[in-house]
């Protein structure tokens, strides 16, 4: 009696152990400040995979934990909030915004031993030279800004005028600025730059719009976007406003309010209403069932947990860091849902998908 009572107490002790499994997922971003909205989207889309996976058993039967800091869009925060998660037992890092951000954290990577799974940024330091433990999800801010000026250029539009913010992300995205115009043998007619801490467009804009520009690239984030837009318009010009794919969301559009109607918006993922598209319709349905609408940043986040996840099974029970890193470094054209993602040793970078999308009369995004 008493042997089977001490199997009775093991057994149920590994069951509990089992059962309250958990992994650690680690994100610091902004949750206030200016990339809130999207912030808050792209990490909605993140657990509705999250929760559909722990809802169907976790991964080995373990529960995922996704753990998230606010670094109020803060580089420095941000590296501390990473440290915060990479001491607190997260087995990665996830999702975090900002490419200035990315290369605070970056130095942690490698002192700890950490994979960086999806960074919501496309800023191509991050690609090359491939870090070992930094793994891209998203095409680079490059490919889309090149993607644009050759759009622009193809409806006749020559005239092209380009508003940057002045740090490693601005600066990142400039050049396939540059790229795409050199393609097509133009020149920017105007190129102005803003400061990330303190966005003033007031002296900026006389000096564009006295270019007379038939399109303004606006590069930057969230509210100094909106905020340039904004003060574009005060001026009287009627210039096609432009923008990339870290502005697509919800949030963005709601902020222009009615001066979003006609806005281009670069994207890096299929169109968030086309059902044709088998992770679209995925990540539809799940959003339907949580009385959610489905937006383009909602998606970067669902497909970003969807590598995490396949990285997750590809490591095993019990996964280490390591056992991750290595296990993301075996994809060879992983089919997420019509996307398929491919890491080597020495390719880190996950998809090249570049669209564009405008938006609509109703506030949403067309493509």
């Amino acid at each position: 009696m008493k042997q089977l009572l001490r199997l009775c107490v093991v057994g149920l002790c590994v069951f509990s152990a089992t059962a309250w499994a958990q992994i650690k997922v680690g994100q610091t971003a902004g949750f206030s400040g200016a990339v809130a909205g999207s912030v808050k989207e792209a990490t909605e889309g993140a657990k509705l995979y999250f929760d559909a996976i722990n809802a169907r058993g976790g991964v080995s039967g373990a529960q995922i934990e996704l753990i998230s800091l606010d670094d109020k869009f803060d580089p420095k925060l941000a590296a501390a909030n990473a440290k915060q998660l990479i001491d607190g037992g997260v087995v990665c890092l996830f999702l975090n915004r900002g490419t200035p951000h990315t290369q605070a954290i970056m130095p942690l990577l490698t002192e700890n031993k950490v994979p960086l799974i999806g960074p919501s940024t496309g800023a191509m330091v991050l690609h090359s030279p491939v870090h070992p433990w930094l793994f891209n999800v998203r095409a680079t801010y490059q490919r889309e800004a090149e993607r644009v000026v050759s759009h622009l250029s193809l409806i006749g539009i020559d005239r092209i005028a380009l508003v940057q913010v002045d740090d490693t992300f601005g600066a990142d995205a400039a050049v396939g600025v540059q790229k795409g115009m050199k393609a097509v043998n133009k020149e920017l007619v105007a190129h102005e730059k803003y400061d990330r801490a303190k966005p003033n467009f007031e002296p900026i804009m006389p000096k564009v719009i006295a270019k007379e520009p038939q399109a303004v690239l606006f590069i930057g984030s969230g509210t100094a976007i909106v905020d340039g837009m904004k003060a574009l318009r005060a001026t009287g010009s009627r210039a096609q406003m432009v923008t990339l794919s870290n502005n697509a969301s919800a949030g963005f559009i709601k902020d222009l309010g009615p001066l979003a109607h006609g806005v281009v918006v670069s994207q890096v993922f299929p169109y968030e209403r086309s059902i044709a598209s088998p992770v679209v319709k995925e990540a539809m349905e799940m959003a339907k069932a949580k009385n959610m609408e489905l937006t383009p940043i909602m998606l970067e986040g669902f497909v970003s947990a969807k590598v995490v996840v396949e990285g997750l099974r590809r490591a095993g029970p019990a996964p280490t860091r390591d056992r991750l890193r290595r296990a993301l470094e075996t994809f060879n054209r992983v089919d997420v849902g019509g996307l398929e993602v491919s890491y080597t040793a020495s390719d880190h970078t996950g998809l090249d998908y570049a669209d564009l999308s405008i938006v609509g009369p109703d506030g949403k995004f067309r493509r």
